[in-house]
């Protein structure tokens, strides 16, 4: 206990001196919040016409709202049969707009259609320990349909049409192409798969073919360092945008991994602080989204430009 208050104390030193100000600030405009009577949301996905999907685990729902935050219907209830879930995590989309969601107690991602129509799901096998799937991320363009295995730590790649498993990336460890519990993650335009690992607190960066490329951030309070990574995602312009649940923040990286600035105020330019930032997404009208699992609500923003 005295570990983690001396922890927090110097968090909220280096938060509040002068230099953090200095920070380069990614403005954002505060648009409006979603609340819902959520419980512990987890993860946000967009579609292309601006539906947002919204997993609210704890309830074992998957919530839809329309682009203004209008709550449109929901679909899912607790149990382990078609459309069932148990505490899902993550949740992504394809141009489609099916609907792909990590039901992580089930062992198994969901597919549905736009409507939340149950269509298929993918078991995911027992390894170690039984499976864990906290996310899932969709490549149309390789075919390839990648599933986050938090307690395996490793990525299971599977044939999109055919829920084929192809392969697996990574082992338990520290070193290039290995995880320490993985959670969430996303695939870029290019087919870059970005991995956050929570112990490791860094974001892994694996190419099509799961070949290491770099990791982005590490261990720290400082600009571009990790306490709790948890939420991760890839905009238009290849800015890569990460979450501390812990800091309450959210950093910006360039594609290649160095620092870039951090989400801040339109109005003063103050770092924002979050309530743990868990989920993140930016659509095409540059919007980011941000999951604040403890406090039930999903937070909408316009990034100005740069």
């Amino acid at each position: 206990m005295r570990l983690i208050f001396f922890l927090t104390l110097l968090i909220l030193c280096i938060l509040n001196t002068p230099s953090a100000h200095a920070v380069k600030i990614n403005k954002a405009k505060h648009l409006f919040n979603i609340q819902h009577d959520f419980k512990n949301p987890s993860d946000v996905s967009v579609s292309g016409s601006g539906q947002i999907y919204i997993v609210d685990g704890v309830n074992n729902k998957i919530k839809i709202f329309n682009k203004n935050g209008k709550y449109l219907h929901s679909f899912g209830t607790e149990g382990s049969g078609e459309g069932e879930f148990r505490f899902p995590l993550g949740i992504d989309l394809d141009s489609s707009g099916n609907i792909y969601v990590a039901d992580t107690g089930n062992h198994r991602i969901q597919i549905f259609n736009p409507e939340g129509i149950y269509r298929a799901q993918i078991k995911l096998p027992a390894k170690r320990l039984p499976s864990d799937p906290t996310d899932v991320a969709v490549d149309e363009t390789r075919n390839r349909c990648y599933v986050v295995d938090n307690d395996n730590h490793c990525v299971l790649v599977y044939r999109l049409d055919t829920f084929e498993l192809l392969d697996t990336f990574g082992v338990s460890g520290s070193e290039k192409r290995a995880f320490r519990y993985p959670f969430l993650m996303t695939v870029d335009k290019k087919g870059y798969i970005y991995i956050v690992e929570v112990i490791n607190t860094r974001v892994q960066v694996l190419n099509p073919e799961g070949l290491f490329v770099a990791f982005i951030g590490g261990w720290g309070v400082e600009k571009g360092e990790f306490f709790r990574p948890k939420g991760i995602t890839v905009a238009e312009n290849n800015k890569v945008y990460v979450s501390d649940s812990y800091l309450g923040v959210v950093q910006v990286f360039d594609s290649i991994g160095e620092f870039h600035s951090v989400v801040g105020e339109s109005k003063s330019g103050e770092i924002k602080k979050f309530k743990t930032p868990v989920g993140l997404f930016v659509d095409n009208s540059k919007r980011l989204y941000v999951v604040e699992m403890f406090a039930d609500r999903i937070g909408v923003y316009s990034l100005e430009d740069e």
